[in-house]
């Protein structure tokens, strides 16, 4: 594939690291780290909402899904703590279902994120019984839960229809996570409802919803693994040994250019998945997102410590930044499909 950002992606990607830069998510998180859960302020949803960031995917927007990538890129460079994928999916999801509440949530009047059963160990239900949808169980970890007004859960019934129902936080069991992740908040939604207002959604949407939330939740730790380079490369040119930079060592060097390497192939891979997204083919596009999944979360993992590695004993430290960035990292190999995961699903498309 012969493919590369356009100047206008690439200035996006300019502008939301300069607003990112000047509002930095790590400076605000710091004083409350120990206090509880990261949390989305007021200036960041107000950032979205002024730059008709949420509605990105919707059909009046008309963005692309290498336009959010690009943007999520970003976040997790700042270990951002806004939803940025979720809140913009959820809007293409409601308008892809009809939903009255579309236009409120694309235009962020309406914070709604979604929610879906686990990949690998689902345990959330959903029947049909006459008009009204009945669901019931434990959705997969979601982050920005705790700030959000409303979710729209995704589901499959026991006969194979795919619908989706928007749910207010008020009559939902939210349990906070406690993750590694210091940079965002993690929740599960606990849900026993019957749902009147409910939506039928097309065959494929639950695929679709599924592949977008494991392509962006592999390119939020791919945005904080070139940080990371940047910051090792940075480091090593600057820590002396024996009169020498460290960076000067032969070791050393190929650590860096073994990190460069894999985050450079990574961004490639998942710009690729980005585009099977926006195809119309998804036997493609499930083999595309999960090849990226697996390769791009497994080299960002292994980036991740091979900077704490270098760092060495500043590495550890908690007033370093290298820990909340691997943390986060970590967490995102986890979730939305782990690499064993795709590796295991690569393997029979």
């Amino acid at each position: 594939m012969d493919f590369a950002l356009s100047d206008e992606q690439e200035a996006l990607a300019e502008a939301e690291r300069a607003w990112l830069t000047r509002n930095d998510p790590i400076t605000a998180r710091r004083p409350g780290i120990d206090d509880g859960p990261a949390r989305v302020n007021e200036a960041g949803i107000q950032h979205l909402v002024e730059s008709g960031l949420i509605g990105l995917l919707t059909t009046e927007t008309g963005g692309t899904h290498v336009d959010l990538a690009v943007l999520v890129e970003e976040h997790g460079r700042a270990c951002s703590p806004l939803p940025v994928a979720e809140l913009a999916v959820a809007a293409r999801l409601l308008e892809r279902a009809g939903h009255p509440a579309a236009e409120e949530a694309a235009a962020g009047t309406r914070l709604v994120v979604p929610a879906v059963a686990s990949l690998e160990d689902p345990a959330l239900q959903a029947r049909i019984d006459g008009s009204v949808l009945q669901l019931s169980g434990t959705t997969a970890p979601v982050t920005g839960l705790l700030d959000a007004e409303s979710v729209v859960v995704a589901a499959r019934t026991g006969s194979g229809d795919e619908v989706a129902a928007v749910l207010p936080l008020s009559g939902i069991d939210i349990r906070v996570l406690d993750t590694l992740d210091l940079t965002r908040s993690w929740a599960v939604a606990g849900i026993d409802a019957a749902v009147s207002e409910w939506s039928a959604l097309p065959t494929g949407t639950l695929a679709l919803l599924h592949d977008q939330l494991a392509l962006f939740r592999t390119t939020d730790a791919l945005g904080a693994a070139a940080r990371l380079v940047d910051m090792t490369v940075e480091y090593a040119g600057q820590r002396t040994q024996f009169d020498r930079p460290v960076g000067s060592f032969q070791a050393v060097k190929h650590h860096c250019a073994n990190m460069t390497l894999s985050v450079e192939a990574s961004r490639a891979a998942l710009w690729a998945a980005a585009v099977a997204l926006d195809g119309n083919d998804p036997a493609e596009r499930a083999r595309a997102v999960s090849a990226a999944a697996a390769f791009a979360g497994h080299g960002s993992s292994t980036t991740a410590q091979t900077a704490l590695q270098v760092h060495g004993g500043i590495g550890f430290t908690w007033e370093h930044d290298v820990h909340l960035l691997l943390r986060r990292i970590k967490v995102d190999e986890l979730l939305d499909g782990s690499v064993s995961y795709h590796r295991r699903r690569l393997a029979v498309a």
